[in-house]
């Protein structure tokens, strides 16, 4: 018991001290709040201190910056902080727009959607050797050209190379197509039998866009490549990064047979770069010129379907560069599996592949600030840090490229955007959009001659594409020129 000379705090002499410093400081309310949880800041606490340390010790008490008792009230409000800045992040820990890291995966699992694997990347080697047969001056090996280990692993080129007696071998980057840290492939280890079947060494006889090469070979009569691997794949143990998997735990639908359903089970497919359900039955096509001008009391929107058919919907899918579209390991047949027990009972999915339009760029770059060699235009263009930076540019306009969805045009405007924020680029002249045909990567373009069928368009000008078409970056930087 304290006698009558003793100061002594209640809880209402507390409530009352937060009351006056919330008049006079005009803070609202803190913790769980409708907007969410809103932590006390330092002000708020180191006040909240000095309040109750005047009510405490006095009004004269000394609260200076050099005061011992300041710097007590500084420290415990500090250590406040830390404790509100804790229970903040453990509130947003619980919801999946704002948790991360661990909790954020764990709100995953719960949804049935761990966080999946990023693929195993590494570097190879792919030599020529031997002559190349009468007619052929290179041989070409297009981005996302498939290669095999012999215990079966896939693994894909993520750059586009080109071998000829003047440059007869490159080191070239390849990923695994199935991601996972089973697929971090290393050529030194050794199976039961003394084999190594994690080791790169041939190219899958599946692979339209090898044909060219395939031909070149059975015309020499003999291999005209040698695959070279001896570092390990790395980062197939990583992760999605916690924007990416957000994503798709937000797009993710909490029922079955439906679009959304079937669209996300198939977009996790390996290989598979968009998808897009469609069903030609289900609900209105406001897109028919007799909408809005009929009445729907008498007589139906479109056209009866014959009950006597198969119900099929539509599931239109683009594939990734180093993707096989057929075959029994194939997209179609993996999106089929995929989506097996989502799909509606007796209505069947009809997969079909996306037309995917070859995009490449034609201009002329004015370079400031990089080490570049002096000399003519073409020493310019041909030496190795002119090649870097094209590569460089390359990769911005790919990343672009890869983000723009099913009949979504390719902007001139944007396409000059990635490559001025390339540092060391001052500006960017004539530009213009190539546009291929479909199938282009399967064009051989070893020859040296003209790219067949190609169209340059006008500067400034659009690539536009239609509802099935998807664009693919074609990386050939030899229309680039620096100036």
């Amino acid at each position: 018991m304290s006698d009558a000379n003793n100061t002594t705090l209640d809880t209402a002499d507390v409530l009352a001290i937060d009351s006056a410093i919330t008049r006079d400081t005009g803070t609202g309310e803190f913790g769980i709040t409708a907007e969410g949880f809103v932590p006390k800041p330092f002000a708020r606490l180191l006040a909240e201190k000095l309040a109750l340390a005047r009510e405490l010790l006095g009004q004269d008490v000394d609260l200076g910056s050099g005061s011992v008792v300041r710097k007590l009230c500084e420290i415990t409000a500090l250590e406040e902080t830390r404790t509100w800045a804790a229970l903040g992040s453990g509130f947003d820990d619980c919801f999946v727009v704002s948790a991360g890291g661990v909790a954020l995966s764990r709100l995953g699992e719960e949804l049935g959607l761990p966080r999946p694997f990023m693929p195993a990347r590494g570097k190879i080697k792919i030599k020529l050797i031997g002559d190349l047969p009468a007619g052929t001056t290179s041989l070409e090996i297009p981005r996302g050209a498939r290669l095999l280990t012999p215990g079966g692993h896939h693994v894909a080129t993520e750059e586009r190379l080109e071998l000829s007696a003047q440059a007869p071998e490159r080191d070239v980057t390849v990923a695994a197509f199935y991601p996972g840290p089973e697929h971090n492939l290393d050529p030194t280890t050794p199976d039961g039998a003394g084999d190594f079947p994690q080791k790169i060494d041939r190219w899958n006889p599946l692979d339209a866009r090898l044909t060219p090469l395939f031909l070149a070979e059975q015309a020499a009569g003999a291999p005209l490549t040698e695959i070279t691997h001896e570092t390990a794949l790395t980062g197939g143990g990583a992760r999605w990064s916690d924007a990416r998997y957000r994503a798709l735990l937000l797009s993710a639908p909490r029922s079955i047979w439906t679009v959304a359903a079937m669209e996300t089970a198939a977009s996790l497919v390996p290989g598979v770069r968009q998808v897009k359900v469609s069903d030609g039955w289900g609900g209105l096509d406001i897109s028919q010129s007799i909408f809005g001008n009929f009445n729907f009391i008498e007589r139906v929107f479109s056209g009866e379907r014959d009950l006597g058919s198969p119900y099929y919907f539509t599931v239109l899918v683009a594939p990734t560069t180093a993707a096989l579209w057929e075959g029994p390991d194939g997209l179609r047949a993996t999106v089929e599996s995929a989506i097996e027990d989502l799909r509606p009972i007796s209505i069947f999915p009809r997969v079909e592949q996306a037309t995917q339009i070859g995009v490449g760029i034609e201009c002329k770059l004015v370079v400031k600030g990089l080490p570049l060699p002096t000399g003519s235009r073409a020493t310019v263009n041909a030496s190795a840090a002119a090649r870097e930076l094209k590569q460089r540019l390359m990769l911005r306009v790919q990343r672009y490229v890869a983000g723009l969805g099913f009949g979504e045009p390719v902007r001139a405007s944007e396409v000059m955007w990635s490559l001025m924020n390339e540092p060391g680029i001052a500006d960017t002249q004539d530009l213009k959009l190539v546009r291929y045909p479909p199938g282009f990567d399967a064009v051989d373009f070893s020859g040296g001659g003209a790219l067949p069928t190609r169209t340059v368009l006008g500067c400034g000008e659009n690539v536009t594409l239609t509802v099935n078409q998807v664009p693919e970056f074609v990386n050939i930087a030899d229309g680039i020129e620096i100036i």
